[in-house]
């Protein structure tokens, strides 16, 4: 494996190798620009090394997290293995489904969107851009560890444009979630859901700054809540599939439920043979129970 891309590499210069069996090719992850500066440049697709590899009757799938770089195969990547059980904390406020019938204007994506939106931030760490959403009325906002890696303040775009700093309060590199704080009096807190009761075929939206471009929502629906995948080099553990597009700036931002509770942490994208491309409809969250448990740990430091 080649060295792993530090946050701050806005030429590509630094390599990640594709992890998994067949391992992937090589890949250059280039920072994503800075949307004050539309000139910048996202960098190119690297072209296959002459190192030999195993052949397959199917390109090699690799799943890389979807931090804003200029490629999709930017930040870590994540392996599939065995099932793992998630878990859920209790010093977080946490909303179980309501099992009602929606009225005619609740329980669609639109509603779902209106009502996270104001909860969803866009993430600057030194060049790199990502996403994250509030957690609650403490100022805590939840986004990936590889969004923040290497850093100690960022800064927070807020839904109307205005921009806050915030400090890292601490992060899971196993897990690849982070908790940051700002001050409360300027974030207003996501309504935070339970994972254990997504099925497979419900209706889930997405919400974050692919490419730099904030408060994007795309829709989908859950894939599956079974997968099994190693983020940061780990133990494996259980993620969220979706089809929900999610692209590089995606990551740490919410996947939410049409009840417009958050069930997961946008985390990870499929690319096929490490080739630069944006979601191919297979995407990756940390399911949000697993994830508060984690931010509990963190705050309570």
């Amino acid at each position: 494996m080649t060295s792993q891309p530090t946050k701050h590499d806005p030429v590509g210069t630094s390599t990640w190798r594709g992890l998994g069996e067949p391992a992937g090719p090589d890949f250059l992850r280039g920072a994503m620009p800075l949307r004050e500066d539309p000139t910048a440049s996202t960098g190119a697709a690297p072209a296959p090394t002459g190192r030999e590899r195993r052949r397959s009757r199917l390109p090699a799938l690799l799943l890389v997290s979807a931090l804003s770089g200029g490629i999709a195969g930017a930040g870590a990547a994540v392996v599939l293995g065995p099932d793992a059980t998630p878990t859920s904390g209790p010093g977080i406020a946490v909303e179980r489904p309501s099992g009602r019938a929606p009225a005619s204007a609740a329980g669609t994506e639109e509603a779902a969107a209106q009502a996270i939106l104001p909860s969803v931030v866009q993430i600057r760490a030194g060049r790199s851009t990502g996403s994250g959403f509030v957690l609650d009325d403490r100022g805590h906002v939840m986004t990936n560890h590889h969004v923040i890696e290497g850093e100690s303040t960022v800064s927070l775009q807020l839904a109307g444009g205005r921009t806050v700093s915030a400090t890292v309060v601490g992060s899971s590199e196993a897990d690849d979630i982070a908790v940051l704080r700002a001050d409360p009096e300027a974030l207003e807190p996501a309504r935070i859901g339970q994972s254990s009761a997504l099925r497979i075929g419900q209706p889930v939206i997405a919400v974050g700054s692919p490419l730099g471009l904030d408060g994007t929502v795309t829709a989908g629906i859950v894939s599956t809540v079974e997968r099994s995948a190693r983020l940061g080099g780990g133990a494996n553990q259980r993620v969220i599939q979706t089809d929900a597009s999610i692209n590089p700036g995606n990551s740490g931002g919410p996947l939410v439920n049409l009840e417009g509770q958050v069930v997961g942490v946008n985390t990870a994208i499929a690319t096929l043979s490490g080739r630069a491309s944006g979601s191919i409809g297979i995407g990756f969250a940390v399911p949000i129970d697993r994830a508060v448990e984690v931010a509990d740990e963190i705050i309570r430091r």
